[in-house]
Protein backbone atom coordinates (compact mmCIF):
# COMPACT_ATOMS: atom_id res chain seq x y z
CA UNK A 1 0.00 0.00 0.00
CA UNK A 2 1.03 3.49 -0.60
CA UNK A 3 0.66 7.23 -0.05
CA UNK A 4 -0.17 10.01 -2.71
CA UNK A 5 2.06 13.65 -1.89
CA UNK A 6 0.88 16.20 -1.15
CA UNK A 7 -0.19 18.20 2.10
CA UNK A 8 -3.12 16.11 2.38
CA UNK A 9 -4.85 17.89 5.93
CA UNK A 10 -6.22 21.47 5.96
CA UNK A 11 -7.17 21.96 9.66
CA UNK A 12 -9.10 18.79 10.22
CA UNK A 13 -10.20 17.32 6.99
CA UNK A 14 -10.22 19.51 4.37
CA UNK A 15 -8.75 18.95 1.23
CA UNK A 16 -8.74 20.90 -1.96
CA UNK A 17 -8.31 18.88 -5.72
CA UNK A 18 -4.82 20.57 -5.82
CA UNK A 19 -3.54 19.51 -2.96
CA UNK A 20 -4.67 16.23 -3.76
CA UNK A 21 -2.66 15.60 -6.67
CA UNK A 22 0.49 18.01 -5.24
CA UNK A 23 3.72 15.89 -5.52
CA UNK A 24 2.62 12.92 -7.29
CA UNK A 25 5.47 13.39 -9.55
CA UNK A 26 8.83 14.68 -10.32
CA UNK A 27 11.95 14.05 -7.66
CA UNK A 28 9.89 15.92 -4.76
CA UNK A 29 7.48 13.47 -5.48
CA UNK A 30 9.85 10.63 -5.12
CA UNK A 31 11.47 12.75 -2.20
CA UNK A 32 8.22 12.14 -0.24
CA UNK A 33 8.35 8.73 -1.27
CA UNK A 34 11.59 8.25 0.58
CA UNK A 35 10.09 9.84 3.74
CA UNK A 36 7.05 8.05 3.97
CA UNK A 37 8.62 5.00 3.61
CA UNK A 38 11.06 6.44 6.98
CA UNK A 39 7.94 6.56 9.02
CA UNK A 40 6.49 3.37 8.04
CA UNK A 41 10.12 1.95 8.16
CA UNK A 42 10.34 3.07 11.76
CA UNK A 43 6.94 2.01 12.88
CA UNK A 44 7.91 -1.28 11.29
CA UNK A 45 11.32 -1.59 13.20
CA UNK A 46 9.58 -1.11 16.07
CA UNK A 47 7.63 -4.03 15.28
CA UNK A 48 10.43 -6.43 14.43
CA UNK A 49 12.12 -5.90 17.23
CA UNK A 50 9.12 -6.66 19.63
CA UNK A 51 8.60 -9.60 17.37
CA UNK A 52 11.94 -10.95 18.18
CA UNK A 53 11.13 -10.86 21.34
CA UNK A 54 7.84 -12.31 20.84
CA UNK A 55 10.01 -14.92 19.11
CA UNK A 56 12.39 -15.61 21.90
CA UNK A 57 9.16 -15.91 24.30
CA UNK A 58 7.71 -18.17 22.09
CA UNK A 59 11.23 -20.18 21.47
CA UNK A 60 11.61 -20.15 25.60
CA UNK A 61 8.50 -21.28 26.74
CA UNK A 62 7.43 -23.97 24.26
CA UNK A 63 8.71 -27.14 23.25
CA UNK A 64 8.83 -27.75 19.80
CA UNK A 65 5.98 -30.11 19.20
CA UNK A 66 4.21 -27.02 20.73
CA UNK A 67 5.77 -24.76 18.27
CA UNK A 68 4.96 -27.05 15.49
CA UNK A 69 1.21 -26.98 16.33
CA UNK A 70 1.50 -22.84 17.04
CA UNK A 71 2.83 -22.60 13.16
CA UNK A 72 0.25 -24.21 11.76
CA UNK A 73 -3.03 -22.77 13.64
CA UNK A 74 -1.47 -19.40 13.17
CA UNK A 75 -0.62 -19.85 9.29
CA UNK A 76 -3.96 -20.57 8.65
CA UNK A 77 -5.97 -17.37 9.51
CA UNK A 78 -2.74 -15.51 9.06
CA UNK A 79 -2.39 -16.71 5.45
CA UNK A 80 -6.12 -15.26 4.36
CA UNK A 81 -5.76 -12.09 6.26
CA UNK A 82 -2.47 -11.52 3.63
CA UNK A 83 -5.34 -11.98 1.14
CA UNK A 84 -8.54 -10.45 2.28
CA UNK A 85 -6.79 -8.25 4.27
CA UNK A 86 -3.37 -6.54 2.60
CA UNK A 87 -4.02 -7.89 -0.83
CA UNK A 88 -7.81 -6.68 -0.65
CA UNK A 89 -6.04 -3.05 0.22
CA UNK A 90 -3.58 -2.95 -2.18
CA UNK A 91 -5.41 -4.08 -4.90
CA UNK A 92 -9.30 -2.75 -4.46
CA UNK A 93 -9.16 0.34 -1.65
CA UNK A 94 -5.51 1.96 -2.80
CA UNK A 95 -6.40 1.95 -6.67
CA UNK A 96 -10.21 2.92 -6.68
CA UNK A 97 -9.84 5.42 -3.55
CA UNK A 98 -7.02 7.03 -5.65
CA UNK A 99 -9.25 7.15 -8.79
CA UNK A 100 -12.57 8.40 -7.14
CA UNK A 101 -10.54 11.50 -5.49
CA UNK A 102 -9.33 12.39 -8.95
CA UNK A 103 -12.94 12.45 -10.77
CA UNK A 104 -15.41 13.56 -7.98
CA UNK A 105 -13.30 14.49 -4.70
CA UNK A 106 -12.78 13.66 -1.40
CA UNK A 107 -15.82 13.11 -0.27
CA UNK A 108 -16.98 11.09 -2.88
CA UNK A 109 -13.99 8.52 -2.02
CA UNK A 110 -14.79 8.38 1.69
CA UNK A 111 -18.26 7.37 1.22
CA UNK A 112 -17.10 4.88 -1.36
CA UNK A 113 -14.61 3.49 1.24
CA UNK A 114 -17.71 3.22 4.01
CA UNK A 115 -19.73 1.00 1.55
CA UNK A 116 -16.40 -0.96 0.67
CA UNK A 117 -15.80 -1.35 4.46
CA UNK A 118 -19.32 -2.37 5.15
CA UNK A 119 -19.44 -5.22 1.96
CA UNK A 120 -16.12 -6.70 3.65
CA UNK A 121 -17.63 -7.14 7.27
CA UNK A 122 -20.15 -9.11 5.84
CA UNK A 123 -17.17 -11.40 3.78
CA UNK A 124 -15.21 -11.14 6.92
CA UNK A 125 -17.94 -12.68 9.33
CA UNK A 126 -18.50 -15.72 7.25
CA UNK A 127 -15.21 -16.64 5.98
CA UNK A 128 -14.23 -16.44 10.07
CA UNK A 129 -17.49 -18.41 10.95
CA UNK A 130 -16.79 -21.18 8.10
CA UNK A 131 -12.94 -20.85 9.16
CA UNK A 132 -14.26 -22.00 12.84
CA UNK A 133 -16.59 -24.91 12.17
CA UNK A 134 -14.10 -25.94 9.40
CA UNK A 135 -10.83 -25.91 11.42
CA UNK A 136 -10.09 -29.65 12.50
CA UNK A 137 -10.58 -30.47 8.42
CA UNK A 138 -8.54 -27.77 7.82
CA UNK A 139 -5.84 -28.59 10.33
CA UNK A 140 -5.66 -32.15 8.27
CA UNK A 141 -5.25 -30.72 5.23
CA UNK A 142 -2.12 -28.40 6.22
CA UNK A 143 -0.73 -30.91 8.34
CA UNK A 144 -1.79 -34.57 7.56
CA UNK A 145 1.62 -35.96 9.29
CA UNK A 146 0.55 -34.54 12.32
CA UNK A 147 -1.55 -37.54 12.79
CA UNK A 148 1.15 -39.93 13.46
CA UNK A 149 1.87 -37.96 16.49
CA UNK A 150 -0.67 -38.84 19.50
CA UNK A 151 -2.45 -35.62 20.25
CA UNK A 152 -0.56 -33.28 17.76
CA UNK A 153 -3.51 -33.10 15.14
CA UNK A 154 -6.07 -32.60 17.83
CA UNK A 155 -3.94 -29.69 19.78
CA UNK A 156 -3.29 -27.90 16.67
CA UNK A 157 -7.18 -27.73 15.70
CA UNK A 158 -8.11 -26.41 19.08
CA UNK A 159 -5.79 -23.36 18.37
CA UNK A 160 -7.09 -22.97 15.03
CA UNK A 161 -10.53 -22.78 16.15
CA UNK A 162 -9.36 -19.84 18.94
CA UNK A 163 -6.96 -18.10 16.66
CA UNK A 164 -9.22 -18.00 13.06
CA UNK A 165 -11.29 -15.21 14.83
CA UNK A 166 -8.18 -13.00 14.11
CA UNK A 167 -8.52 -12.68 10.05
CA UNK A 168 -11.72 -10.78 11.31
CA UNK A 169 -10.10 -8.19 13.27
CA UNK A 170 -6.67 -7.66 10.63
CA UNK A 171 -9.09 -7.53 7.52
CA UNK A 172 -10.40 -4.91 8.89
CA UNK A 173 -7.70 -3.89 10.18
CA UNK A 174 -5.82 -4.12 6.75
CA UNK A 175 -8.67 -1.88 5.17
CA UNK A 176 -7.94 1.16 7.84
CA UNK A 177 -4.22 1.06 6.94
CA UNK A 178 -5.21 1.23 3.36
CA UNK A 179 -7.45 3.95 3.63
CA UNK A 180 -5.55 5.98 6.51
CA UNK A 181 -2.61 5.88 3.99
CA UNK A 182 -4.49 6.74 1.22
CA UNK A 183 -4.83 10.00 3.06
CA UNK A 184 -1.47 10.23 4.13
CA UNK A 185 -1.55 8.93 7.53
CA UNK A 186 1.22 6.48 7.90
CA UNK A 187 1.94 6.60 11.83
CA UNK A 188 -0.90 4.55 12.98
CA UNK A 189 -1.25 1.86 10.58
CA UNK A 190 2.68 1.71 10.95
CA UNK A 191 3.20 1.54 14.67
CA UNK A 192 -0.26 -0.43 14.87
CA UNK A 193 1.21 -4.13 14.09
CA UNK A 194 3.60 -3.74 16.73
CA UNK A 195 0.19 -4.41 19.53
CA UNK A 196 0.09 -7.86 18.54
CA UNK A 197 3.73 -9.00 19.31
CA UNK A 198 3.07 -7.04 22.68
CA UNK A 199 0.43 -9.18 23.23
CA UNK A 200 1.88 -12.71 22.73
CA UNK A 201 5.49 -11.21 24.62
CA UNK A 202 3.01 -11.04 27.48
CA UNK A 203 0.92 -14.09 26.90
CA UNK A 204 2.57 -17.19 29.19
CA UNK A 205 1.98 -14.50 32.13
CA UNK A 206 -1.16 -12.34 30.64
CA UNK A 207 -3.27 -15.50 29.57
CA UNK A 208 -1.17 -18.68 30.93
CA UNK A 209 -4.25 -18.88 33.41
CA UNK A 210 -6.70 -18.98 30.94
CA UNK A 211 -5.56 -21.24 28.91
CA UNK A 212 -5.54 -24.05 32.08
CA UNK A 213 -8.48 -22.95 32.72
CA UNK A 214 -10.01 -24.09 29.34
CA UNK A 215 -7.84 -27.35 29.06
CA UNK A 216 -4.94 -26.20 27.06
CA UNK A 217 -1.59 -26.31 27.61
CA UNK A 218 0.47 -23.11 28.09
CA UNK A 219 0.95 -23.12 23.68
CA UNK A 220 -2.49 -21.61 24.23
CA UNK A 221 -1.69 -18.43 25.74
CA UNK A 222 0.05 -17.77 22.72
CA UNK A 223 -3.57 -18.34 20.65
CA UNK A 224 -5.32 -16.45 22.48
CA UNK A 225 -2.89 -13.61 22.98
CA UNK A 226 -3.10 -13.00 18.84
CA UNK A 227 -6.44 -12.78 19.16
CA UNK A 228 -6.02 -9.69 21.59
CA UNK A 229 -3.29 -8.47 19.44
CA UNK A 230 -5.73 -8.36 16.13
CA UNK A 231 -8.33 -6.62 18.23
CA UNK A 232 -5.71 -4.09 19.75
CA UNK A 233 -4.72 -3.27 15.78
CA UNK A 234 -8.59 -2.63 15.00
CA UNK A 235 -8.92 -0.72 17.85
CA UNK A 236 -6.31 1.43 18.09
CA UNK A 237 -6.70 2.87 14.37
CA UNK A 238 -10.09 4.47 15.25
CA UNK A 239 -8.94 7.93 16.52
CA UNK A 240 -7.16 8.54 13.40
CA UNK A 241 -9.81 7.54 10.61
CA UNK A 242 -12.39 9.12 12.74
CA UNK A 243 -10.12 12.79 12.25
CA UNK A 244 -9.44 11.73 8.90
CA UNK A 245 -13.41 11.70 8.02
CA UNK A 246 -13.31 8.07 7.37
CA UNK A 247 -15.28 6.62 10.30
CA UNK A 248 -18.53 7.06 9.12
CA UNK A 249 -20.55 6.76 6.21
CA UNK A 250 -20.62 2.44 6.87
CA UNK A 251 -23.72 1.18 4.45
CA UNK A 252 -23.53 -1.98 2.72
CA UNK A 253 -24.71 -0.82 -0.74
CA UNK A 254 -23.44 -3.59 -3.53
CA UNK A 255 -25.01 -1.54 -6.03
CA UNK A 256 -22.12 1.30 -5.88
CA UNK A 257 -20.53 1.07 -9.23
CA UNK A 258 -17.27 1.79 -7.39
CA UNK A 259 -17.69 -1.02 -4.69
CA UNK A 260 -18.41 -3.27 -7.93
CA UNK A 261 -14.99 -1.46 -9.58
CA UNK A 262 -12.95 -2.32 -6.56
CA UNK A 263 -14.49 -5.93 -6.56
CA UNK A 264 -14.05 -6.78 -9.88
CA UNK A 265 -10.58 -6.02 -8.69
CA UNK A 266 -10.61 -8.07 -5.62
CA UNK A 267 -12.09 -10.97 -7.80
CA UNK A 268 -8.78 -12.44 -9.09
CA UNK A 269 -7.64 -12.19 -5.63
CA UNK A 270 -9.66 -15.16 -4.73
CA UNK A 271 -8.45 -17.75 -7.41
CA UNK A 272 -4.49 -16.04 -5.59
CA UNK A 273 -6.17 -16.73 -2.20
CA UNK A 274 -6.37 -20.46 -3.40
CA UNK A 275 -2.99 -20.55 -5.35
CA UNK A 276 -1.54 -19.47 -2.40
CA UNK A 277 -3.49 -21.36 0.42
CA UNK A 278 -2.16 -24.62 -1.53
CA UNK A 279 1.32 -23.14 -1.83
CA UNK A 280 0.96 -23.08 1.98
CA UNK A 281 -0.77 -26.24 2.65
CA UNK A 282 1.35 -27.64 0.17
CA UNK A 283 4.55 -26.47 2.49
CA UNK A 284 2.95 -26.96 6.04
CA UNK A 285 1.93 -30.85 4.46
CA UNK A 286 5.55 -31.79 2.97
CA UNK A 287 7.05 -30.66 6.53
CA UNK A 288 4.79 -32.39 8.63
CA UNK A 289 6.19 -35.47 7.14
CA UNK A 290 9.63 -34.34 8.10
CA UNK A 291 11.03 -34.97 11.59
CA UNK A 292 9.89 -33.02 14.93
CA UNK A 293 10.78 -29.79 14.90
CA UNK A 294 11.13 -28.94 11.34
CA UNK A 295 8.09 -26.57 10.53
CA UNK A 296 9.72 -24.50 13.77
CA UNK A 297 12.86 -24.27 11.78
CA UNK A 298 11.27 -22.92 8.57
CA UNK A 299 9.29 -20.72 11.32
CA UNK A 300 12.25 -19.10 13.06
CA UNK A 301 13.95 -18.44 10.00
CA UNK A 302 11.06 -16.85 7.87
CA UNK A 303 11.01 -14.40 11.03
CA UNK A 304 14.56 -13.24 10.95
CA UNK A 305 14.36 -12.60 7.48
CA UNK A 306 10.92 -10.84 7.49
CA UNK A 307 12.88 -8.10 9.53
CA UNK A 308 14.35 -6.31 6.35
CA UNK A 309 11.66 -7.03 3.97
CA UNK A 310 9.28 -5.38 6.11
CA UNK A 311 11.32 -2.84 7.84
CA UNK A 312 12.14 -0.91 4.57
CA UNK A 313 11.34 -2.96 1.73
CA UNK A 314 7.13 -3.21 2.28
CA UNK A 315 7.54 0.30 3.60
CA UNK A 316 8.51 1.66 0.19
CA UNK A 317 5.99 -0.44 -1.76
CA UNK A 318 3.33 0.84 0.76
CA UNK A 319 4.59 4.42 0.44
CA UNK A 320 5.07 4.24 -3.61
CA UNK A 321 1.32 2.85 -4.01
CA UNK A 322 -0.88 5.72 -3.68
CA UNK A 323 1.65 7.62 -5.73
CA UNK A 324 1.91 5.26 -8.61
CA UNK A 325 -1.96 4.92 -8.33
CA UNK A 326 -2.17 8.61 -8.75
CA UNK A 327 -0.29 8.79 -11.42
CA UNK A 328 -1.59 5.74 -13.56
CA UNK A 329 -4.75 7.73 -13.31
CA UNK A 330 -3.67 10.71 -14.14
CA UNK A 331 -1.57 8.88 -17.81
CA UNK A 332 1.66 9.65 -16.80
CA UNK A 333 3.51 6.50 -17.20
CA UNK A 334 7.04 7.52 -17.58
CA UNK A 335 6.70 9.41 -14.16
CA UNK A 336 5.60 5.89 -13.10
CA UNK A 337 7.94 4.40 -14.27
CA UNK A 338 10.83 6.53 -12.60
CA UNK A 339 9.04 6.79 -9.34
CA UNK A 340 8.80 2.76 -9.74
CA UNK A 341 12.60 2.59 -10.06
CA UNK A 342 13.49 5.09 -7.48
CA UNK A 343 11.42 2.68 -5.14
CA UNK A 344 13.24 -0.51 -6.38
CA UNK A 345 16.76 1.18 -6.09
CA UNK A 346 15.92 2.35 -2.75
CA UNK A 347 14.50 -0.91 -1.65
CA UNK A 348 17.50 -2.63 -2.94
CA UNK A 349 19.50 -0.22 -0.77
CA UNK A 350 18.59 -2.51 2.12
CA UNK A 351 17.53 -5.46 0.94
CA UNK A 352 21.39 -6.19 -0.78
CA UNK A 353 23.74 -5.76 2.63
CA UNK A 354 21.00 -7.38 4.57
CA UNK A 355 20.94 -10.44 2.09
CA UNK A 356 24.70 -10.63 2.65
CA UNK A 357 24.76 -9.60 6.50
CA UNK A 358 22.14 -12.44 7.30
CA UNK A 359 23.71 -15.33 5.50
CA UNK A 360 27.09 -14.19 6.71
CA UNK A 361 25.53 -14.07 11.03
CA UNK A 362 23.34 -16.63 9.86
CA UNK A 363 24.13 -18.67 13.42
CA UNK A 364 24.67 -15.78 15.53
CA UNK A 365 21.34 -14.23 14.99
CA UNK A 366 19.73 -17.64 15.75
CA UNK A 367 21.72 -18.07 19.12
CA UNK A 368 21.52 -14.63 19.87
CA UNK A 369 17.42 -14.61 19.63
CA UNK A 370 16.51 -17.99 20.13
CA UNK A 371 19.11 -19.83 22.25
CA UNK A 372 17.52 -20.00 25.65
CA UNK A 373 15.40 -22.30 27.69
CA UNK A 374 13.66 -25.28 25.37
CA UNK A 375 15.63 -24.09 22.35
CA UNK A 376 18.88 -25.93 22.62
CA UNK A 377 22.04 -26.61 20.16
CA UNK A 378 20.45 -28.83 17.90
CA UNK A 379 17.29 -26.38 17.41
CA UNK A 380 20.30 -23.75 16.53
CA UNK A 381 21.97 -26.12 13.83
CA UNK A 382 18.84 -26.87 12.06
CA UNK A 383 17.23 -23.17 12.32
CA UNK A 384 20.56 -22.05 10.96
CA UNK A 385 20.57 -24.44 8.16
CA UNK A 386 16.50 -23.05 7.37
CA UNK A 387 17.90 -19.06 8.08
CA UNK A 388 20.75 -19.25 5.13
CA UNK A 389 18.70 -20.67 2.34
CA UNK A 390 15.82 -17.93 2.96
CA UNK A 391 18.29 -15.24 3.45
CA UNK A 392 19.25 -16.08 -0.15
CA UNK A 393 15.70 -14.71 -1.56
CA UNK A 394 15.38 -11.33 0.95
CA UNK A 395 16.53 -9.09 -1.85
CA UNK A 396 14.61 -10.70 -4.13
CA UNK A 397 11.23 -11.07 -1.99
CA UNK A 398 12.15 -7.16 -1.80
CA UNK A 399 12.04 -6.55 -5.61
CA UNK A 400 8.39 -8.14 -5.57
CA UNK A 401 7.01 -5.86 -3.06
CA UNK A 402 8.52 -2.73 -5.40
CA UNK A 403 7.06 -4.29 -8.84
CA UNK A 404 3.32 -5.34 -7.37
CA UNK A 405 2.60 -1.87 -6.80
CA UNK A 406 3.07 -1.65 -10.57
CA UNK A 407 0.45 -4.04 -11.15
CA UNK A 408 -2.36 -2.75 -8.39
CA UNK A 409 -2.27 0.90 -9.44
CA UNK A 410 -2.94 -0.34 -13.18
CA UNK A 411 -5.48 -2.15 -11.90
CA UNK A 412 -4.20 -5.42 -12.55
CA UNK A 413 -4.95 -8.54 -10.13
CA UNK A 414 -4.65 -11.15 -12.90
CA UNK A 415 -0.77 -10.73 -13.49
CA UNK A 416 0.30 -11.39 -9.66
CA UNK A 417 -2.28 -14.50 -9.28
CA UNK A 418 -0.76 -15.77 -12.70
CA UNK A 419 2.97 -15.03 -11.24
CA UNK A 420 2.05 -16.59 -7.38
CA UNK A 421 0.96 -19.94 -9.74
CA UNK A 422 4.16 -20.40 -11.67
CA UNK A 423 5.89 -19.43 -7.93
CA UNK A 424 4.08 -22.60 -6.56
CA UNK A 425 4.29 -24.91 -9.70
CA UNK A 426 8.43 -24.05 -9.01
CA UNK A 427 8.00 -24.80 -5.31
CA UNK A 428 6.67 -27.69 -5.45
CA UNK A 429 8.45 -29.77 -8.05
CA UNK A 430 11.61 -28.50 -5.91
CA UNK A 431 10.95 -29.17 -2.16
CA UNK A 432 9.80 -32.96 -3.51
CA UNK A 433 13.48 -33.27 -5.32
CA UNK A 434 15.29 -31.35 -2.40
CA UNK A 435 12.83 -32.48 0.80
CA UNK A 436 14.43 -36.02 0.88
CA UNK A 437 18.28 -35.41 0.81
CA UNK A 438 18.22 -32.02 2.45
CA UNK A 439 14.91 -31.97 5.02
CA UNK A 440 13.47 -29.06 5.74
CA UNK A 441 16.36 -26.77 4.19
CA UNK A 442 15.36 -28.41 1.12
CA UNK A 443 11.89 -27.11 1.22
CA UNK A 444 13.61 -23.22 2.39
CA UNK A 445 15.81 -23.59 -0.67
CA UNK A 446 12.54 -24.37 -2.84
CA UNK A 447 10.64 -20.92 -0.77
CA UNK A 448 13.82 -19.07 -2.63
CA UNK A 449 13.75 -20.34 -5.95
CA UNK A 450 10.06 -19.98 -6.17
CA UNK A 451 10.40 -16.52 -5.63
CA UNK A 452 13.14 -16.15 -7.54
CA UNK A 453 10.61 -17.43 -10.58
CA UNK A 454 8.19 -15.14 -9.42
CA UNK A 455 9.80 -11.77 -9.26
CA UNK A 456 11.14 -13.18 -13.42
CA UNK A 457 7.61 -13.55 -14.38
CA UNK A 458 6.24 -10.38 -12.93
CA UNK A 459 9.12 -8.03 -14.30
CA UNK A 460 8.06 -9.80 -17.51
CA UNK A 461 4.66 -8.57 -17.40
CA UNK A 462 5.55 -5.25 -16.18
CA UNK A 463 7.45 -4.91 -19.23
CA UNK A 464 5.13 -6.40 -22.12
CA UNK A 465 2.34 -3.35 -20.36
CA UNK A 466 4.90 -0.63 -19.94
CA UNK A 467 7.73 -0.88 -22.00
CA UNK A 468 11.17 -0.73 -20.78
CA UNK A 469 11.18 -0.06 -17.21
CA UNK A 470 14.28 1.84 -16.82
CA UNK A 471 16.30 -1.00 -15.05
CA UNK A 472 19.48 0.02 -16.16
CA UNK A 473 20.13 2.73 -13.57
CA UNK A 474 18.71 0.08 -11.09
CA UNK A 475 21.68 -2.07 -12.17
CA UNK A 476 24.39 0.87 -11.95
CA UNK A 477 23.03 1.36 -8.47
CA UNK A 478 22.90 -2.48 -7.68
CA UNK A 479 26.69 -2.78 -8.83
CA UNK A 480 27.80 0.04 -6.32
CA UNK A 481 25.39 -2.00 -3.30
CA UNK A 482 27.36 -4.88 -3.80
CA UNK A 483 30.66 -3.46 -3.21
CA UNK A 484 29.61 -1.96 0.04
CA UNK A 485 28.15 -5.29 0.80
CA UNK A 486 31.12 -7.16 0.23
CA UNK A 487 32.77 -4.86 2.72
CA UNK A 488 30.43 -4.90 5.04
CA UNK A 489 30.50 -8.52 5.25
CA UNK A 490 33.96 -8.83 6.10
CA UNK A 491 33.62 -6.32 8.72
CA UNK A 492 31.08 -8.41 10.36
CA UNK A 493 32.33 -11.46 10.26
CA UNK A 494 35.65 -10.42 11.98
CA UNK A 495 34.01 -9.07 14.67
CA UNK A 496 31.38 -12.11 14.83
CA UNK A 497 34.32 -14.30 15.12
CA UNK A 498 34.60 -12.98 18.53
CA UNK A 499 31.87 -14.88 20.27
CA UNK A 500 31.31 -18.33 21.59
CA UNK A 501 28.33 -19.13 19.95
CA UNK A 502 27.65 -22.67 21.33
CA UNK A 503 27.68 -21.42 24.67
CA UNK A 504 24.16 -20.02 23.69
CA UNK A 505 22.64 -16.86 24.09
CA UNK A 506 24.05 -15.26 26.70
CA UNK A 507 24.62 -11.22 27.00
CA UNK A 508 28.22 -11.78 25.57
CA UNK A 509 27.23 -13.37 22.59
CA UNK A 510 24.53 -10.92 22.35
CA UNK A 511 26.22 -7.51 22.54
CA UNK A 512 29.21 -9.38 19.86
CA UNK A 513 26.62 -9.95 17.42
CA UNK A 514 25.49 -6.30 17.88
CA UNK A 515 28.80 -4.78 17.54
CA UNK A 516 28.94 -7.05 14.23
CA UNK A 517 25.68 -5.14 13.01
CA UNK A 518 26.94 -1.87 14.04
CA UNK A 519 30.76 -1.65 12.60
CA UNK A 520 28.65 -3.29 9.18
CA UNK A 521 26.30 -0.70 8.94
CA UNK A 522 29.12 1.91 9.25
CA UNK A 523 31.45 0.17 7.10
CA UNK A 524 28.69 -0.27 4.48
CA UNK A 525 27.62 4.07 4.75
CA UNK A 526 31.45 4.88 4.09
CA UNK A 527 32.45 2.19 1.80
CA UNK A 528 29.23 2.92 -0.33
CA UNK A 529 29.74 6.88 0.02
CA UNK A 530 33.62 6.04 -1.43
CA UNK A 531 31.97 4.11 -4.45
CA UNK A 532 29.30 6.89 -4.78
CA UNK A 533 25.98 4.74 -4.02
CA UNK A 534 23.02 7.25 -5.07
CA UNK A 535 20.40 6.29 -2.27
CA UNK A 536 22.78 7.59 0.04
CA UNK A 537 22.94 11.04 -1.06
CA UNK A 538 19.27 10.85 -2.06
CA UNK A 539 18.63 9.90 1.33
CA UNK A 540 20.35 12.71 2.68
CA UNK A 541 18.78 15.23 0.40
CA UNK A 542 15.54 14.23 1.45
CA UNK A 543 16.17 14.81 5.33
CA UNK A 544 17.67 18.15 4.45
CA UNK A 545 14.53 19.28 2.80
CA UNK A 546 12.45 18.40 5.34
CA UNK A 547 14.55 20.06 7.85
CA UNK A 548 14.00 23.19 5.76
CA UNK A 549 10.15 23.13 5.25
CA UNK A 550 10.21 22.57 8.94
CA UNK A 551 12.34 25.40 9.81
CA UNK A 552 10.35 27.70 7.40
CA UNK A 553 7.12 27.19 9.03
CA UNK A 554 8.40 27.66 12.46
CA UNK A 555 8.38 31.32 13.27
CA UNK A 556 11.48 33.53 13.49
Amino acid sequence: MARIPGNWLCGAHCVSASSVTEGTGGSGGRAKIALRAAIVGAGTIASRILGALRDSTMAAFLSADATDAFVVAFTIPNALRQILGEGAASAGVVPVFAQVREQHGLDAARAFYGKLRAAMVLVLVVVTVAGVLAAPWLVYVYSPGYASVPGKLELTGELTRIVFPYIFFMGMAAMGAGALQAVGKFAVPSFAPALLNVSMIVAPFAFGGLALWMGLPLVGAFAIAALVGGFLQLAVQWPALRSAGLAGGFRLDLADPHVRRAASLMAPLLLGMAVYQLNLALSRLLASYLPTGSQSYLYYGSRVVEIPQGVFALAIGTAALPSLSALHARGEIDELKKTFAFALRLSMFVALPATVAIAVLAEPIVVALFARGEFGRAMVVETTRSLLFQASAVWVVSAIRQVLPLFYAAKDTKTPVAASAASLVVYLAVGLALMGPMGHAGLALAVSVSVLAQLGFLLLGARRRLGALGLRAVFGSVARQLVASCAMAAAAWGIARLGRWEQGGHATNVLVLAAAVVAGAIVYLVVGLAVRVPEIEELRAAVRARRARRDARTPG
